[in-house]
């Protein structure tokens, strides 16, 4: 057994797999331009179907403005390059896949996600309007007012150039992030002020910097966990998801996952890995200063969005485990994080000058209803049901009854894998992913970029072919479902059937005419596996 749970010696393979052949080698080259070509076509189509501002200086503009009034056309293209970076996804997992005898080196991997995110570096937001919202709500900061307290109408003007491009829903609403999100956002409005495009811009940047570290932190921790590390940043960093909505979207999810998951790889880097039934060694001074430093690191990543904090109970139980095992041990640590998280907490809420407000305005999000939660669709169900008998309009209090019992269930199954994970049943990283995803799946909100939070972790962890599959094809479904413009058709609703119908046609022409070099990534791969991954 590792200490804490971290590994054991059974979890790595017998055989070092070898580096791709030749031929493998120009069918690498073919998937990383397709993908390559379809984030170029989504660039392009971005001009016309993306969550453009409200003051767009793009309709005036030669050329580039014809997207603008070809709305179908242009989402069109954008659905194409989605099917194409998609496909070229699901087609390179063939050269990563756990227990392949030859795999993809590491930076085979960092130049295809290089290829494939450069372009889209300077695309206009898609598939939300969410970065409008940190846009406005950093200028509240700025300004010396509270973000918690007041919206952006309410402190910028309705009139005012950023609470424009602001969902409607949310133009009313308080912040609902962590004041060290707030703080890096008062940083950059200071700079951008009420321009919004370089604005857009500087947010991406500290998306990618989100990016750089789930980068940075995957392939140590799938190394630590026995899993292999190119497999991991396919599963992780590669996936469409982040791609299209932590890059695209400038979601600040990357930057409290990236957070997150350094603290994790910061908080092990010196805990020691001992043989099933050893003693294990008194801790070092400096194996405690790097779990603080992880726990620290964590705590940030919460006080960007607050599910980042889960993962300091399950690095407790690793702790926990390293320590001995025992009850008492789980109790220290538990003290001990329950302090760290108390005094990182304080010092970020002071340091930044918003205080703890942050802490009222974390149901803010649970004004929306959407179907995509499963208790808020159950609660839409049940209040149906009572009016088809005729029991009265009750869909309200079915639904916030129906979240109520969601955030229990949630709460048991975490309790229950933390659980699990202290007894040494399940790896700990594990229930962070089963744990993140149950929380956000029983949550009042549920939104596509949510997943997230569960595939990364577990990304690090599991080589089961059933859970690869299944992550695979969850990711892959709710990349192409959800329309590019982040805002709804005004009535124009055909254009999405005509996009995607365009989109389906041209994507087939591009496979007739790339079939060739394509054929022999359509095939099943031959190639066996070594022993050990099933």
């Amino acid at each position: 057994m590792a200490a804490g749970g971290v590994g054991t010696s059974d979890d790595v393979t017998a055989t070092e797999p070898g580096p791709l052949d030749a031929p493998e080698r120009r069918q690498l080259d073919v998937i990383r331009r397709w993908g390559t070509v379809g984030a170029l076509l989504m660039v392009v189509g971005s001009l016309g179907a993306g969550a453009a501002p409200v003051f767009s200086p793009l309709p005036g503009t030669p050329v580039l403005g014809l997207f603008v009034r070809m709305p179908s056309v242009a989402m069109g293209l954008v659905w194409t390059g989605v099917f194409m970076v998609v496909s070229a996804w699901l087609w390179l997992g063939r050269f990563v896949r756990p227990g392949r005898i030859r795999l993809a080196t590491r930076s085979q991997l960092d130049r295809t996600l290089l290829m494939w995110t450069m372009p889209l570096v300077l695309v206009l937001p898609m598939f939300s309007r969410d970065v409008y919202s940190y846009l406005a709500q950093s200028e509240i900061a700025a300004r010396g007012q509270d973000p918690y307290e007041l919206g952006p109408a309410t402190a910028l003007g309705v009139t005012h150039p950023l609470t424009m491009n602001v969902p409607n829903i949310w133009r009313e609403t308080p912040a609902p992030y962590g004041p060290l999100f707030l703080a890096v956002g008062r940083l950059i409005a200071m700079v951008t002020g009420d321009h919004v495009l370089p604005g857009v811009f500087l947010h991406r940047l500290l998306a990618l910097v989100g990016l750089a570290m789930i980068v940075w932190a995957l392939p140590r921790l799938a190394r630590r966990f026995g899993v292999p590390p190119v497999g991991a940043l396919w599963l992780g960093a590669l996936n469409p998801l982040v791609l299209f909505h932590i890059v695209i979207g400038v979601h600040n999810d990357g930057l409290a996952i990236g957070l997150m998951l350094v603290g994790l790889e910061l908080a092990l880097r010196k805990m020691p890995v001992l043989e099933r039934g050893a003693i294990p060694p008194p801790v070092t001074r400096e194996e405690l200063l790097w779990i603080t430093l992880g726990a620290t690191m964590i705590v940030m990543g919460a006080m960007v969005k607050i599910p980042a904090m889960l993962a300091l109970g399950f690095l407790g139980v690793m702790v926990a485990r390293r320590l001995g095992g025992r009850f008492v041990d789980l109790l220290k640590v538990a003290g001990f994080m329950a302090v760290v998280a108390g005094v990182v907490t304080a010092l970020v809420c002071v340091g930044t000058g918003y205080g703890f407000g942050w802490t009222s305005t974390l149901n803010v999000a649970t004004t929306v209803k959407s179907w995509m939660s499963p208790p808020t669709a159950l609660g839409y169900l049940a209040g149906g049901l009572g009016i088809t008998l005729s029991l009265g309009n009750h869909t309200e209090a079915t639904i916030a009854l129906a979240r109520i019992l969601g955030q229990a269930v949630s709460v048991a199954i975490v309790g229950t894998l933390l659980w699990k994970s202290f007894r040494g049943r399940i790896k700990a990283v594990n229930g962070l992913g089963a744990g993140l995803g149950a929380v956000l799946v029983l949550g009042p909100v549920l939104q596509p970029w949510y997943v997230l939070w569960a595939a990364l972790p577990l990304a690090t962890a599991v080589v089961a072919k059933r859970f690869r599959g299944f992550a695979m094809t969850t990711s892959a479904f709710i990349a192409v479902i959800l329309p590019p413009t982040g805002s709804a058709f005004d009535g124009r609703a055909y254009v999405v059937p005509q996009a995607v119908t365009g989109a389906v046609i041209t994507f087939v022409l591009c496979v007739v005419v790339a079939r060739k070099q394509l054929y022999p990534l359509m095939r099943r791969d031959p190639l066996p596996t070594s022993k050990g991954y099933t």
